[in-house]
């Protein structure tokens, strides 16, 4: 079998693995392509699947690997028309990393560069949706945690803190999914601070914009105490 069939060979093998979802299999044989392949021209392709070989086991030190994987592409391969694959699926690995709210936000902000990097570079990617979930994602992962801390400075009463974390969050991030809540209790601090007509504002903005939000009812219900 000559080198062309051979990495043919190799390559086709991992293809169905990775299709297979055999991980280890698959990595195995493209791993063989770019370790002793250089001129083959599926060498890219492979290095590609070993990055999706690593983001598919998706255990945190192999989405590590992954990153590193699709990272070394974008930097042998800089002018591949798969590059926007390989930021992409360098995105959605760091992505993958990404802690809870209430937890260390480093991997959530990581993963904001790299979706600003997709952006700028492949603004007309057919990849460019998926990107624009995971940064969705991202960005909701920060603002819940802003938003939490606000929660927690209304519940303790500090209203200059709740007021400053509501509305900076309001400003740093429109499109923030629990928006209903923030303006909820952007009205609350504002009623126990004795700041009505800003409370007013912010109870109508929560039954005009969000009509099915479940602060809904109770921001008519404050309306109705402020009318009595």
């Amino acid at each position: 079998m000559g080198q062309v069939d051979a990495d043919k060979f190799l390559f086709e093998r991992g293809t169905e693995y990775l299709a297979k979802k055999n991980w280890l299999t698959a990595r195995e044989y493209f791993r063989r392509i770019v370790d002793n392949y250089p001129g083959s021209p599926f060498r890219a392709d492979a290095k590609l699947g070993v990055g999706d070989s690593y983001l598919g086991e998706g255990q945190i030190d192999a989405l590590i690997l992954a990153v590193n994987e699709f990272r070394e592409f974008l930097t042998f391969f800089p002018l591949s028309e798969r590059a926007d694959y390989a930021q992409y699926r360098l995105t959605l690995a760091q992505s993958k990393q990404m802690l809870r709210a209430e937890r260390d936000q480093t991997a959530t902000v990581e993963t904001l560069r790299e979706v600003q990097k997709f952006v700028d570079n492949y603004p007309t990617s057919a990849y460019r949706p998926e990107v624009d979930a995971i940064q969705r994602t991202a960005r909701d992962r920060l603002s819940e945690s802003e938003y939490r801390v606000g929660r927690l400075y209304f519940s303790q009463r500090w209203l200059v803190g709740a007021r400053m974390r509501f509305e900076g969050l309001l400003q740093s991030d429109p499109g923030f999914s629990k928006k209903d809540e923030v303006y909820f209790y952007l009205a609350e601090t504002h009623m126990r601070a004795g700041n009505t007509p800003l409370a007013v504002q912010m109870y109508e903005r929560v039954i005009a914009e969000f009509p099915r939000s479940k602060f809904v009812e109770k921001a008519q219900e404050r309306l109705k105490d402020i009318k009595r």
